[in-house]
């Protein structure tokens, strides 16, 4: 048995036990020797892997720490690309967690589904997202996570520069470009401003409670209609 296999077992034979299983039992389940087997859990752990437990008593996942890994192929490669998307296109936080994600999901792969991962026809590129951009996502989705009130200094597509307070509602990716969708407080109505074309943003110590017509799924029930309404015209 490969390591990745028997990392990947490992973790299933661990997982949601009542009792710890020692380093004897494991080396004997896996014909392994204990040396091998406390190598392999200290692997899981510094890839974030919750195992309880400690040399001499035994160890165990508990049943609320770890969800089921059973995904195939398919699964799994829709998770790793997401992960990817996240860790190139999003802030750096959140790029931290994709990777940390990505990595307790390698750790534990079959080497036949990790071998798989290796050759994925999929490239996520992070060259248009430089570390400003970066810090500015990661501002803004604090504030929408927050519910305060942004100050945006704004250049439009004509380069005019325009103040805007605004209340932060979601951010929407258009394949290549962020848009912070808000409402406008200056326009009593949703507006939609391009992250790459905010030249700074301030939060402020002002609060705001979305409701059920001033928020990011009723701007999108209005934009969905209005391009059913254009469709249905054609």
């Amino acid at each position: 048995m490969h390591k990745s296999e028997r990392l990947f077992q490992l973790v299933n034979v661990l997982k949601g036990r009542r009792f710890a299983m020692t380093a004897q039992q494991l080396a004997a389940h896996f014909c392994v020797s204990e040396r091998t087997i406390y190598r392999d859990i200290q692997h899981l752990q510094c890839s974030g892997v919750p195992i309880e437990g400690e040399a001499g008593i035994g160890y165990l996942i508990a049943d609320h720490a770890l969800p089921p890994m059973m995904f195939n192929v398919e699964e799994l490669s829709a998770l790793l690309l997401g992960s990817k998307m996240v860790g190139a296109w999003t802030d750096p936080t959140l790029s931290e967690h994709a990777r940390s994600a990505m990595a307790k999901i390698e750790a534990v792969l079959p080497n036949h589904l990790k071998q798989s991962q290796d050759s994925s026809p999929y490239l996520v590129s992070s060259f248009s997202h430089n570390e400003k951009q970066q810090q500015l996502n990661k501002q803004l989705r604090q504030a929408i996570e927050g519910k305060h009130c942004l100050q945006l200094s704004y250049s439009d597509v004509n380069n005019t520069a325009t103040q805007r307070q605004v209340e932060p509602l979601g951010l929407v990716y258009w394949g290549g470009k962020w848009t912070l969708v808000a409402f406008c407080l200056l326009r009593s109505d949703y507006r939609e401003f391009r992250v790459d074309r905010i030249q700074s943003a301030c939060t402020l110590d002002v609060y705001f409670e979305p409701h059920s017509e001033k928020s990011l799924s009723h701007y999108v029930a209005l934009v969905t209609a209005k391009y059913a309404n254009c469709s249905n015209n054609e």
